[in-house]
C-alpha cells in the first residue's frame, strides 16, 4: 500500500524498533521528510534512514510527539479492519478478567491504539481522545465499538487538557442514544452512582479497583478518613469491611453529594459523612481537633504533571503523607498512592518514609500496588506504568 513516508533522522529508529511508539519531532530527518508539509492525523508509514520500515503511524506536525506507530504489521495499514481486531483483542482480556461490563477497555499505547481511552458502564462507552490520528479515525473508531459491543450509548469526553497539545479543542458530547448523567455501575457488591457526562475523568477511577479489592486484607478498624474520596469509593469499600464511622473529604460539592447518594444507595449513610475542603487544610483541622483513626486512605490527583514538577510535587506528596501519618493510631493502615508518572515507585516509597520520619513515625511498606489489570503495562513504554499504591503500617519510633 502507497502511503506518505516519515524518514527518521540517523540512529532514531532504536527506540521504536525496542516496542516504544512514539516519535519526537526532533527524531525526523525533515529535509527528506518536513514535518509542515504533513496534515495533523495523517497516516504515515514511517522509516529508518536507511530506509529500513517500521510500522504504520498517524503524525502530528504541530505536537512534540509528532507521530505514533499504531500497526507494526506490514499487512494492516491504519483501517477499519485494524480498528476491529485492536477492540476484539482488548475485550477478550477483559472478559476473561471481570464478570460485570464494569471496566477500561481501551488503554491507549498498552492496548496498541495510543491516543484512545474507552471506559465502559455496562452499555455505555465513554470515550477519551487525546491524538489528531485518533481524532480523525474517530468515525471508524465508533463504527467498529458499534458493531463489536452493541452499546445504548456512546460519550466523547475530550474535555481534557492534554487535547491541547495537540492542537485539539475540548468538548463534551454524545454520539449515540441519550444517556443520563447518572449511571450505576458495581464494584465489589456495591453500587455507585457516576456521573459519565460531568464527573471527573470519564466518571469513575477504575484504576484503583484491584487495591481497594485488596482493603479486605488489612482490616480497616473502627474510624476511617478517606482524603480525595470524589465519589466515596474508597470510604464506601471501608464501611463495607465493618467501619463504624467513614469521614470523606473532597473539596467539591457535588461530588461529596455524590458521596451521600452512594452512601444511601449502600445503607451505609449512618456511618458515612462528607467533609468539605481542600486536602491539607482539613487534615490540619483535624490534628487540631484532636480525631484519630484506624485506616487513612490519600488519593489525591497527580502532583507532578512535568517533569519539571517534581521538586513542587514531591514536597506536596511529602506534606500530606506526613499530615496523614499524624492522624493515624499506633499500628494503624495508611493507603497512600501517587498516580505522577514522573514520580517512580522507589520515589514514592522514599517520600512517605520521609514523611515518616518528619511525623516522628516509623513505617512498614505492607504490599505495593499498580493500577488493575484493564490498564496493562506496555513493557517498552514506562510512560503507562503510572500507578504507585502503598499500604503502609504506621507504628511509632523504634
Amino acid at each position: 500500500m502507497k502511503m506518505q513516508p516519515l524518514i527518521l533522522s540517523k540512529d532514531q529508529e532504536r527506540r521504536l524498533l525496542a516496542g516504544h511508539c512514539w516519535v519526537f519531532s526532533n527524531e525526523v530527518d525533515q529535509r527528506a521528510t518536513p514535518l509542515k508539509a504533513l496534515e495533523p492525523g495523517q497516516a504515515v508509514s514511517i522509516r529508518s534512514d536507511h530506509d529500513r520500515w517500521i510500522g504504520y503511524g498517524y503524525v502530528n506536525p504541530h505536537s512534540l510527539i509528532c507521530a505514533r506507530v499504531v500497526s507494526r504489521d506490514p499487512a494492516q495499514p491504519l483501517s477499519p479492519a485494524l480498528w476491529l481486531n485492536r477492540i476484539h483483542t482488548a475485550l477478550s482480556l477483559r472478559e476473561r478478567l471481570y464478570e460485570q461490563p464494569f471496566y477500561r477497555l481501551i488503554f491507549g499505547e498498552s492496548d496498541g491504539l495510543p491516543g484512545l481511552i474507552v471506559d465502559r458502564y455496562g452499555d455505555v462507552l465513554v470515550l477519551q481522545i487525546t491524538t489528531a490520528g485518533i481524532e480523525r479515525a474517530q468515525g471508524e473508531i465508533i463504527a467498529a465499538l458499534e458493531q463489536i459491543l452493541r452499546p445504548q450509548a456512546i460519550i466523547l469526553r475530550n474535555d481534557c487538557a492534554v487535547r491541547e497539545l495537540e492542537g485539539l479543542t475540548q468538548d463534551v458530547a454524545v454520539v449515540l442514544g441519550q444517556p443520563d448523567d447518572r449511571l450505576v455501575l458495581i464494584e465489589n457488591g456495591l453500587e455507585f452512582a457516576v456521573s459519565p457526562l460531568t464527573g471527573q475523568k470519564t466518571g469513575w477511577f477504575f484504576d484503583q479497583s484491584e487495591n481497594r479489592t485488596r482493603l479486605a486484607r488489612y482490616g480497616v478498624g473502627r474510624r476511617v478518613l478517606d482524603v480525595c474520596s470524589y465519589v466515596g469509593a474508597w470510604g464506601l469499600r471501608a464501611a463495607a469491611l465493618g467501619a463504624e464511622q467513614v469521614v470523606c473529604v473532597d473539596s467539591s460539592h457535588s461530588a461529596l453529594e455524590q458521596v451521600a447518594d452512594n452512601a444511601a444507595r449502600n445503607q451505609f449513610s449512618q456511618r458515612v459523612e462528607g467533609r468539605h475542603g481542600d486536602a491539607f487544610e482539613v487534615l490540619r483541622t483535624l490534628k487540631d481537633e484532636g480525631a484519630r483513626f484506624e485506616t487513612l486512605i490519600l488519593d489525591p490527583p497527580a502532583f507532578i504533571k512535568r517533569r519539571k514538577d517534581d521538586k513542587e510535587g514531591t514536597q506536596a506528596y511529602l506534606r500530606l503523607n506526613r499530615l496523614a501519618i499524624e492522624l493515624l493510631e499506633p499500628g494503624g493502615l495508611l493507603v497512600t498512592s501517587s498516580c505522577s508518572y514522573h514520580m517512580s515507585r522507589e520515589g514514592f516509597i522514599r517520600t512517605v518514609q520521609a514523611a515518616a520520619r518528619r511525623a516522628g513515625r516509623m513505617i512498614q511498606v505492607l504490599e505495593a500496588g499498580q493500577q488493575g489489570p484493564d490498564h496493562p503495562v506496555h513493557p517498552a513504554i514506562p510512560e503507562t506504568a503510572y500507578l504507585k499504591t502503598l499500604f503502609v503500617r504506621v507504628l511509632p519510633t523504634f
